[in-house]
């Protein structure tokens, strides 16, 4: 049975979730809102039991169920964020509840839905994906006469969520637009169902994860469509298919839905980061990501914009991809590769054409007699446009360049494989260096270094920390060896020579046998 819109109200306004949630604060953005020139707001829901907006919706549909329901238990299958929220409920309400969680869900959501249910809350992990975790929670439920706490597809639940809209309209009701995140659609229904009736000039974008963009396509096709794959990156919102009645009032109440990338989701990360000093899992970072896009694809000015800071449970191992990311997604990088001539002193005129620019990264190879294929990541004060004018100044030089700023190959693994063997037989010496890391240090070390040996391998990745590394291999011929360590002993530069490092023999040199 369709619930009205005026039973939705009733349900939010009426709801129990203040037993166990707290009305999360309502903050402004003080460095995002400078840097795009409006005035932007976030809601923290990271500041729930649980971390994330999903116990609203869990507990709410939990209230619900008759004694007999209460007494078979629960069961619910999830990823992380609602299977948090199921299980913290139901020890509250002393129900007991079976989670079902994919195989591949991080250990720190499944730590926590068993540190959140303690003894009324049992872990089943089952397959790689949510449909093959789901499929088992249903086959239980079946089996033993469990209720199932759907995610996002119930009335109950998006009434749950419904009570953030609520909150938003008390703590700021002069928004112009708010961003809500979407997977399955619970929340932005919930939201869009109370908010549009009551302030029906709010305008409201979803936000998707371009690698999971279930309601754009459900929009595309008029109903809900399942999407052949998903990303796992934002695993919090990594649904396939948008839920009937998620969709039903998404397709009337959501104006536009604007779609995100992994690498907008990491500099989101960082903003929210940056005002708040509170890191968001990459689901919870998406209404960002969609404010800072959105803001510059149509030049707002002046607007007061809101968002969602829906969940903080982020595995702390993926903060190295997101560190990794969020200046690609910020347009402060640029990422490429160049062909430069193979002879004495071509790297060195290759890096003053770059000017002042301070390089993040360099991976340098001797390829063939004639040619060297370099991979450099570059910091950009003015983004894309200047990386365009830099382009430009290299053709004109007469490199040939490709941009992989948005080549995912290139960025998750091709940067960190650059080299192997060289086709010839070199005279090759390897070795690291460190060097007080400030701009212009690395062009002042290839000055230093000179041009009196031919370099044949580089790398070098600026991390913001007061020292440079830097792997250089030379190619020394014999009698010169003495020389080159004068040379070297000069230069005052702390470095090993790492010719007879197991890594280097058996990846990138010529030479044979390693152990």
């Amino acid at each position: 049975m369709t619930v009205s819109e005026g039973d939705y109200l009733k349900k939010i306004l009426l709801s129990p979730v203040y037993d166990v949630a707290v009305k999360s604060d309502l903050v402004h953005l003080d460095k995002l809102s400078s840097a795009l020139g409006n005035d932007i707001w976030l809601k923290r829901e990271d500041q729930q039991p649980v971390k994330s907006f999903k116990l609203r919706g869990a507990y709410n549909r939990i209230c619900q169920l008759t004694e007999q329901q209460k007494q078979a238990g629960v069961i619910a299958a999830s990823a992380g964020n609602h299977a948090q929220g199921v299980a913290y409920s139901a020890r509250i309400k002393q129900i007991r509840a079976i989670i079902v969680m994919p195989e591949t869900t991080p250990d720190i959501k499944v730590d926590a839905v068993r540190t959140f249910g303690g003894e009324y809350a049992e872990v089943v992990l089952h397959g790689t994906s949510f449909d093959a975790a789901k499929a088992e929670a249903s086959r239980l439920a079946e089996l033993h006469g469990y209720t199932f706490i759907p995610p996002f597809d119930d009335a109950d639940v998006i009434a749950g969520q419904g009570t953030i809209g609520r909150e938003l309209l008390e703590q700021n009701p002069h928004l112009d637009t708010l961003f809500i995140a979407v997977g399955g659609g619970g929340l932005a229904a919930g939201i869009a169902v109370y908010l549009k009736q009551l302030k029906p000039e709010l305008k409201i974008i979803a936000v998707e994860s371009d690698e999971s963009a279930c309601l754009k396509a459900a929009l595309e096709a008029g109903h809900p469509t399942e999407l052949a794959s998903v990303g796992i990156f934002a695993d919090g919102v990594a649904v396939k298919l948008i839920g009937s009645e998620t969709f039903r009032l998404c397709q009337k109440y959501i104006d536009e839905v604007i779609t995100v990338s992994s690498d907008e989701i990491c500099a989101a990360i960082k903003d929210i980061f940056d005002d708040t000093r509170v890191i968001a899992e990459p689901a919870g970072a998406l209404s960002v990501a969609g404010i800072r896009k959105y803001v510059q694809q149509h030049g707002l000015k002046g607007q007061k914009l809101g968002g969602i800071l829906c969940g903080a449970n982020i595995n702390f191992h993926t903060l190295r991809y997101v560190s990794e990311r969020c200046e690609l997604g910020e347009q402060k990088e640029a990422v490429f590769a160049v062909k430069i001539p193979e002879r004495a002193g071509a790297f060195r005129h290759f890096c003053r054409l770059l000017g002042g620019r301070a390089i993040t990264e360099f991976n340098y190879r001797f390829a063939s007699d004639k040619e060297a294929h370099i991979f450099v990541g570059l910091k950009l004060r003015e983004g894309r446009a200047e990386f365009e004018r830099i382009s430009s100044l290299l053709h004109k030089e007469g490199y040939q360049l490709f941009d992989l700023s948005d080549n995912e190959l290139a960025k998750l693994h091709v940067r960190y494989m650059v080299g192997g063997r060289p086709p010839s037989l070199l005279n090759e010496h390897v070795f690291s260096f460190e060097f007080p890391e400030h701009p212009g240090a690395l062009m002042k070390f290839l000055d230093t270094l000179g041009e009196r040996w031919n370099i044949t391998l580089f790398h070098y990745r600026n991390h913001g920390a007061a020292e440079g590394l830097v792997l250089v291999g030379f190619d020394i011929p014999e009698g010169s060896r003495a020389e080159f360590d004068q040379h070297v002993a000069q230069l005052g530069y702390s470095f090993q020579e790492q010719t007879d490092n197991p890594a280097y023999r058996f990846f990138l040199s010529d030479l044979n046998g390693v152990f």
